[in-house]
C-alpha cells in the first residue's frame, strides 16, 4: 500500500511541488547575499544569549512527573508490545523503507523551516533530497540522496522559533510524546498540521480512491508512522538506572534543543 501510494502520489504532484520549491528557492536566494544574522550562542557561557540548561523553568513539575509515570506505563504495557509486534511482522529492510518514506515526506517541513530560518543551504538540500529520493528512490522508499552528498537536515518549527529568539518557556512532559517545552509543543502542533495537510494533499490528488478508502489510508499511515517512529527510538523509561532520571532527561532534552537551535 505504501509503495502504491508513493508512486501514484509522486507521479501526479511532483511537477507541482517541484515548481513551488523552485520558486521558493529563487525567492530565497537573495537572502544568501545578505549578511547572516548572528547566531544565538545558547551553549556559550560568555555569550549574551546563553541559556543555562540546568536553570530550567519547571512550574508544572508535579504534573510533569505524573505524566512521566503515565508515559512509563503506557510505553511498557501498550506502546512497546505493539512495537515488538510491528518489528516481528515487518523485517528490518521493510522498516528502513518505511522510515525513508516518511522522512522523504518531511522534506517539505524541513524546507519551510530552513527557509524561515534563512538557511539557504538547507533549503537547497531539501529540494535535492526530495527530487532524488522521490524518483531514484522509488517514491521515497530508498535514500540515494544521502549517498549523493545530501544528508537529511531536520528542522522543525520549534527550532525556527528558537532561531527567531523565542525562549523555550516552561518545561513540559507531553502525554505519550514525552519531554518538550511550551515553545516546542507549539512548534510540534504547527508541524503536525502542516504535515497532515501535505499528506492529505498527496492522497487526495495522487489517487482515485473513494473518500472512505482515503480516510482509512490516512489513519493507517498515521498509525504506521507512529509505530515506526517509536521503533527507531531506543529510549526506555526508567532505563537509565538513575534515581534522578526525571532531572537527567530534562537536562538532556533542553541541552539538545539548545544545540539544535544554535546550529
Amino acid at each position: 500500500m505504501t509503495s502504491q501510494l508513493a508512486f501514484k502520489s509522486i507521479r501526479k504532484v511532483i511537477p507541482v511541488l517541484g515548481l513551488v520549491l523552485l520558486m521558493l528557492t529563487i525567492y530565497a536566494l537573495p537572502l544568501a547575499a545578505q549578511k547572516a544574522p548572528d547566531q544565538r550562542k545558547l551553549t556559550d557561557p560568555s555569550a549574551a544569549g546563553f541559556e543555562p540548561a540546568m536553570d530550567v523553568y519547571d512550574p508544572w513539575e508535579g504534573w510533569n512527573r505524573g505524566v512521566y509515570k503515565f508515559n512509563y506505563g503506557f510505553d511498557k504495557f501498550v506502546f512497546l508490545p505493539l512495537v515488538r509486534g510491528y518489528q516481528f511482522i515487518v523485517p528490518e529492510t521493510g522498516r528502513k523503507g518505511v522510515t525513508n518514506f516518511f522522512s522523504n515526506l518531511s522534506e517539505v517541513q524541513n524546507f519551510a523551516n530552513n527557509l524561515m530560518q534563512g538557511k539557504i543551504e538547507g533549503c537547497v538540500n531539501s529540494v535535492f533530497r526530495f527530487a532524488f529520493n522521490s524518483t531514484l528512490g522509488l517514491g521515497g522508499l530508498m535514500d540515494p540522496a544521502t549517498d549523493m552528498g545530501f544528508p537529511e537536515w531536520k528542522e522543525d518549527f520549534g527550532q525556527t522559533m528558537g532561531v527567531w529568539g523565542v525562549g523555550p518557556g516552561p518545561y513540559m512532559v507531553l502525554p505519550v510524546l514525552g519531554p518538550s517545552s511550551l515553545r516546542d509543543a507549539g512548534g510540534l502542533a504547527v508541524d503536525a498540521v502542516v504535515n497532515s495537510l501535505w499528506r492529505d494533499f498527496l492522497i487526495n490528488e495522487g489517487t482515485d480512491w473513494s473518500t472512505s478508502t482515503e480516510d482509512k489510508v490516512k489513519w493507517s499511515l498515521t498509525g504506521l508512522q507512529i509505530l515506526n517512529t517509536r521503533s527507531n527510538v531506543a529510549f526506555r523509561y526508567y532505563g537509565t538506572g538513575s534515581p534522578f532520571e526525571y532531572e537527567l532527561i530534562k537536562f538532556l532534552y533542553l541541552k539538545n534543543r539548545q544545540i539544535l537551535v544554535e546550529q
